[in-house]
């Protein structure tokens, strides 16, 4: 497998997507195979990813679904050898699985740490630790991991999911430097609000610490406008065959990147007034909240 072939893009190149049953995973899933990519869709929501899977085959799209916990090293790496195996390539790896937790530090368990800390990073890093040594043996590829605005902002109460984006963005663009002499791209996304199952109690393995009335949290979440996640997949892409580092999408969002990159005090002082709202309107949506 050393040496030969070159990244294709996206005409029919081989790339395993994960958390790909729904959200961005989904939209990846979907707008990579309408470009003739072949996808696997790697989602512990096995049946919800079949679904998908059985869609694009049925509009004449490549797909498959597997069952995978990306916390598992064992099956991130099986699937990884199998699809090499299998399709004799992986031109892309979507590092994309990811769960939130929401409310404040002052009402955390330590299992919540742990849940949050175990998919949204121990995840990638399995990810990783299967994915590049299958590329740098090519001399191809493209490994683009899932953080957040999260991991370019304080984020108040979502410490933890906040802690594992700004990790992830950290690790993206170390090994981006390393990887890039081996003809192997690492990019990371950094998604503002996006209209995913996750701002609705965390997605479907994350949540909330205090329960939440949800028609009050789609009315919040609806005044930042968030992007629907099909036309993220298809923003992204575009900076993806690019190779962009780091892609913040929508592209308005960059300024609270900027500001926090400008100054640390200023950021933080963008960052007090955000938890004053938020902890307002999160307190709001409570369902102990007076009059809930």
């Amino acid at each position: 497998m050393a040496g030969h072939g070159s990244l294709r893009t996206f005409d029919a190149a081989v790339a395993i997507v994960t958390g790909g049953a729904s959200g961005i995973g989904r939209a990846f899933g979907e707008a990579l195979c309408r470009l003739g990519a072949e996808v696997i869709l790697a989602d512990l929501q096995v049946d919800l990813a079949e679904e998908v899977a059985a869609k694009i085959r049925a509009g004449g799209g490549k797909a498959t679904a597997t069952s995978l916990d990306v916390r598992d090293f064992g099956a991130m790496d099986r699937l990884v050898q199998e699809t090499c195996t299998d399709r004799g390539r992986l031109d892309y790896f979507f590092n994309n699985a990811g769960i939130g937790i929401g409310g404040e530090v002052r009402d955390y368990r330590i299992e919540d740490w742990y849940q949050v800390f175990d998919v949204n990073l121990r995840g990638v890093a399995n990810g990783i630790q299967a994915a590049y040594p299958i590329m740098l043996r090519q001399g191809f590829g493209h490994i683009v991991n899932t953080a957040s605005m999260a991991g370019l902002m304080p984020s108040p109460l979502t410490v933890g999911y906040c802690a594992t984006k700004y990790a992830v963005v950290g690790l993206s663009l170390s090994l981006r430097i390393e990887a890039e002499a081996a003809g192997v791209r690492v990019s990371v996304l950094c998604p503002g609000v996006i209209r995913t199952p996750i701002l609705e109690g965390g997605g479907k393995y994350g949540k909330m610490l205090r329960p939440q009335r949800i028609d009050v949290q789609r009315q919040n979440w609806e005044r930042l406008r968030p992007l629907d996640a099909d036309q993220f997949a298809r923003q992204a892409l575009r900076a993806v065959a690019k190779n962009k580092a780091i892609i913040v999408i929508p592209a308005w969002w960059k300024v609270f990147w900027w500001i926090n990159r400008l100054s640390a005090p200023l950021g933080l002082y963008v960052g007090r007034k955000l938890y004053v709202w938020s902890q307002r309107e999160f307190n709001a949506s409570a369902l102990d909240a007076p009059g809930s």
